[in-house]
């Protein structure tokens, strides 16, 4: 399945051409049919003499309509731009020519109608002018047939032509990611919402929950149509009608992408490589507002050039569009900006989820030249470093590879030290991934932060997970999987809740060891009633807890770990002869007051090795 799209100036014959071609009349508006004049995208259809079938997308040549024009031929396989002999190139004409260009539609084929209306020599004229123009272009050499709609001469000649341009052409790649760019939205009475658009990636089935990226609704594939025909399942490359259910049609808007959940966002931002063609009516400038096509999707953007103040027509650019409202845009797609009614440039799309960046940055635009023309390596690596850690799904999808090459490629790093990868360690869906550098960087933070607070708090232990977490800024799925591998490699270590150097030890001085012995006598000199305006610095009481050398239940209340010891036996041995335990027995049984009695036992419940019933205590 292929689909062709139309170009050319208005009143050139396209919508004829197309009837004559399909036998279908692509003009569905009464406007057009009024005005003799296609106005917005229209449809038809045929079958080759080899079998395979076609769509044909029929777009408007008047310059008012340039932005429907974008909305369709976006997606096509093969451009027909067509050229009335009585009239040869148009304005239209070289500019839907420089858009084909821009977009790097490379296949197509030139058919100059109303063959009928001139001569053989002027024919040859209007050819020659054709050649002149398509030079320099993606279309350059591309076969010109001469045509009547009217008579049917050339027809034959011209399907020939194409059919063999598309035996040679590649289907459209499946990297299994469902996604139609919406060009038309309506509703029919009892089926409800339609969308229709060219499936540019993966299969569409019946029954299957998609997601409208922009708006972010949800909605279920009730019917499949291509050609009028009920499918159950739609591939990429082939005009599709999809009936949705749980969304209204005025709820989707042209420019609007029906995609599986989860795997496209909608941006504000994306890098571009910008081309400004040389027919362009003036240079652009950094920071000018320019309207964007891309895919079915027209935008207002800030055009923010990173490499200079102004581009001149013929002149490339690296550049960063900011748009005012998100549109939806995947790596390596095409784009086109105009301004006035008037085409300006475009090219293709570097990175989809931009970063503001500084301008005039060698090392930025050096990243984007990597991500346009590197290796698959190469390009996994600076998408990785624009957005890590990043989970692998997201990783490919930000790059635009093959699963199978993302993996492969993947794991050869992960063996070069190029990669982190954490979590399951094999490559795959729900994994977490780092650059080399970026790793580096996350462990030099982590230890940095460490190193600082065992200068800062010196008899403590460790830091908090929840402290060091915070300080690096990361999920917490993600921070697990950073500690495990930051401890398996000996650069942490982890002890409960808390996290330090493998180096630390809490290390008093000499004059804190003397606080800590007095203190330790103090409690010991009244086992059971301590003294409880204690003297000992906190950090020095947190150190001998922390060691096991003394118990604390309760803020004010703490006893040695000994006397503990014996208060929880002999409160445990009371329980198992009588069966329970009031605060009032605890105080008379270790002969102290009731303030020290009640701490402990709020500290034994808390412990799980009590439970209270009613005004007494059981055993867990």
């Amino acid at each position: 399945m292929y689909v062709i799209g139309t170009a050319g100036h208005v009143d050139h014959g396209k919508s004829t051409l197309v009837e004559a071609l399909t036998g279908i009349d692509p003009d569905r508006l009464a406007e057009e049919k009024e005005r003799g004049m296609t106005i917005d995208l229209g449809f038809a259809w045929m079958q080759l003499p080899n079998g395979n079938e076609v769509s044909i997308i029929d777009v408007p040549g008047h310059e008012r309509f340039v932005n429907n024009m974008l909305a369709g031929v976006g997606g096509v396989d093969l451009a027909m731009l067509v050229v009335a002999a009585d009239e040869s190139v148009m304005p239209q004409t070289r500019e839907h020519l420089a858009i084909l260009d821009l977009l790097q539609i490379r296949r197509g084929l030139v058919a100059i109608t109303k063959k009928d209306v001139v001569d053989e020599d002027w024919l040859e004229l209007v050819a020659a002018d054709v050649e002149d123009v398509l030079k320099g272009t993606s279309l350059e050499g591309s076969p010109i047939v001469s045509v009547s709609a009217l008579t049917g001469d050339g027809l034959p000649e011209l399907v020939t032509v194409i059919e063999r341009i598309l035996d040679s052409t590649a289907q459209k790649r499946d990297l299994g990611r469902p996604r139609l760019p919406i060009d038309r939205s309506f509703t029919i009475s009892g089926f409800g919402t339609v969308v229709t658009g060219t499936l540019i990636d993966g299969n569409l089935e019946v029954g299957e929950e998609m997601e409208l990226v922009v708006s972010g609704h949800t909605a279920r594939i009730r019917g499949l149509q291509t050609h009028r025909q009920k499918v159950e399942v739609a591939v990429p490359g082939t005009r599709v009608a999809a009936n949705l259910s749980g969304v209204s049609h005025d709820q989707v808007d042209r420019g609007e992408v029906l995609a599986a959940p989860g795997w496209l966002r909608a941006s504000t931002a994306i890098d571009v490589h910008l081309r400004i063609i040389p027919d362009a009516p003036h240079a652009v400038r950094h920071n000018m507002f320019v309207t964007v096509h891309t895919g079915s999707a027209e935008g207002i953007a800030r055009l923010r050039l990173l490499d200079k103040a102004r581009a001149e027509p013929g002149e490339t650019t690296w550049a960063q569009l900011k748009f005012d409202k998100p549109m939806a845009a995947v790596k390596g797609d095409y784009f086109v900006i105009r301004s006035n009614q008037a085409t300006l440039g475009g090219g293709d799309i570097v990175a989809p989820h931009a970063r503001r960046h500084r301008r005039m940055h060698e090392p930025t635009l050096e990243r984007l030249s990597v991500m346009e023309k590197g290796s698959d390596r190469d390009i996994l690596l600076k998408t990785l470093e624009l957005s890590e850690p990043s989970e692998f799904q997201a990783l490919i999808n930000r790059a635009n590879l093959q699963p199978a090459t993302a993996k492969t490629e993947l794991e050869a790093m992960a063996a070069e030290g190029l990669v982190v990868v954490l979590g399951r360690r094999a490559v795959g869906r729900g994994v977490s991934i780092f650059s080399g550098s970026g790793w580096a960087s996350v462990t030099a933070k982590a230890k940095s932060f460490l190193a600082s607070y065992h200068g800062q708090h010196p008899l403590r232990k460790g830091a908090s997970r929840e402290e060091l977490r915070s300080r690096l800024g990361m999920s917490a799925q993600i921070f697990t999987d950073v500690l495990a591998r930051m401890e398996e490699t000996g650069e942490i270590a982890e002890e409960g809740a808390l996290v330090r150097l493998p180096s630390h030890t809490p290390q008093p001085t000499k004059a804190q060891v003397g606080e800590t012995e007095a203190y330790l006598r103090r409690l010991d000199s009244e086992p059971f009633s301590p003294p409880t305006d204690s003297p000992i610095d906190g950090e020095l009481l947190s150190l001998l807890v922390d060691q096991g050398k003394v118990v604390r239940v309760s803020d004010s209340v703490v006893f040695s770990a000994s006397a503990h010891t014996q208060m929880v036996e002999k409160i445990s041995a009371y329980i198992r002869e009588q069966g329970e335990i009031t605060v009032a027995d605890v105080r008379d049984l270790l002969g102290t007051s009731r303030k020290y009695a009640l701490a402990l036992m709020d500290d034994l419940d808390h412990r799980r090795i009590t439970r209270r019933v009613g005004d007494a205590r059981i055993l867990r």
